[in-house]
């Protein structure tokens, strides 16, 4: 046997591109005691890598010849851990691989209401969280208000817009194109959403919430958080949920931020998101999740490729903005 790996060959330049990584084929390592090995089903692909890899996250910058990050499902096929058995389904972090040995640490089982079990990865994993804890907890949004959140029709930003209508609030997307936005609007039933490459989104701003939205959830930074902060579209009292700035990771340089001075005049605040802070908390937003997942009342998009060799192809698919829904890789068993 041997375990498949996405490497990174060279540290990309601008937006990644398939050559900058390679797959590479080893013997399986053996499993020590607190150990477990793992066969992994499902691998997430997430735009926070590409932040790594220039070195502008506060986790540890990979290097060539490292493992891709990426969090998976996967199943125990060998223990020698006190916890975790043979046939237990994890969702852990693995890399981008086919299988390895780990001590757990940070998994967590899969859940019989995960369905299907990708959803683990996307509404009811981690970005699902992050919506929950950064719209009810960070921003604390309340019945009536406007919600506007860039990304909508990712796994974040289309959570933080369902959790919104759950909570009262109104929600409105920001997405990059017609398909995107007709999908947010009629599937995932968001008051409105603009599509910022065709649409003038001042103008569709002013129309949808001339008196300003009262949360601006936050995924992507760049020139859509500088028509929405700098040319006041915030309402008096509003708050801004720093989650993401997808915008900026294939860039050398960061780019210079909005003026903040019209914060002054709303009186807004800007909020950082990091979902790792709330992680003790993990089993609160699924009591919830799961509850509203088993009811139907919650949606979700996934853009699924089969096997590890179409892995970092899709990933950089995923950083020129070409993917629709939550970026996955499925491995056949």
């Amino acid at each position: 046997m041997t375990e498949s790996r996405v490497v990174i060959r060279r540290v990309p330049e601008g937006t990644p591109r398939p050559e900058d990584f390679e797959i590479v084929d080893s013997p399986p390592m053996e499993v020590g005691p607190g150990q477990i090995r793992v066969r992994t089903e499902w691998l997430s692909l997430d735009p926070y890598v590409r932040a790594l890899l220039s070195g502008r996250h506060f986790r540890r910058m990979p290097q060539p010849g490292d493992v891709l990050p990426a969090r998976a499902v996967a199943q125990v096929v060998e223990s020698r851990h006190d916890v975790w058995n043979v046939g237990d389904r994890l969702v852990l972090e693995t890399g981008l691989q086919s299988g390895t040995v780990t001590d757990g640490t940070d998994a967590w089982p899969l859940h019989p209401g995960h369905l299907p079990a990708s959803t683990a990865l996307g509404i009811l994993g981690t970005p699902g969280m992050t919506a929950y804890f950064g719209l009810l907890d960070v921003a604390q949004v309340q019945p009536g208000e406007i919600v506007l959140v860039s990304a909508a029709s990712g796994p974040v930003g289309s959570m933080v817009g369902q959790i919104a209508k759950l909570r009262g609030a109104r929600a409105i997307g920001l997405a990059g194109s017609k398909e995107k936005c007709d999908w947010v609007r009629k599937v995932a039933r968001f008051e409105a959403c603009i599509d910022y490459r065709s649409e003038d989104v001042d103008a569709r701003l002013r129309s949808l919430a001339p008196d300003g939205v009262h949360v601006f959830f936050d995924n992507t930074g760049g020139t859509l958080q500088q028509i929405v902060i700098g040319r006041r579209h915030l309402a008096r009292g509003a708050r801004v949920v720093l989650c993401g700035l997808v915008a900026q990771y294939n860039l050398d340089e960061a780019p210079p931020g909005p003026n903040l001075g019209t914060l002054m005049a709303s009186r807004a605040k800007i909020l950082p998101l990091i979902v790792y802070d709330y992680e003790h908390r993990r089993s609160e937003f699924l009591r919830e999740a799961l509850a509203w997942h088993g009811e139907g009342r919650l949606v979700f998009k996934e853009d699924i490729v089969e096997g590890l060799q179409n892995a970092a192809a899709h990933f950089c698919r995923l950083m020129r903005g070409e993917n629709f829904g939550k970026s996955l890789v499925h491995l056949q068993r």
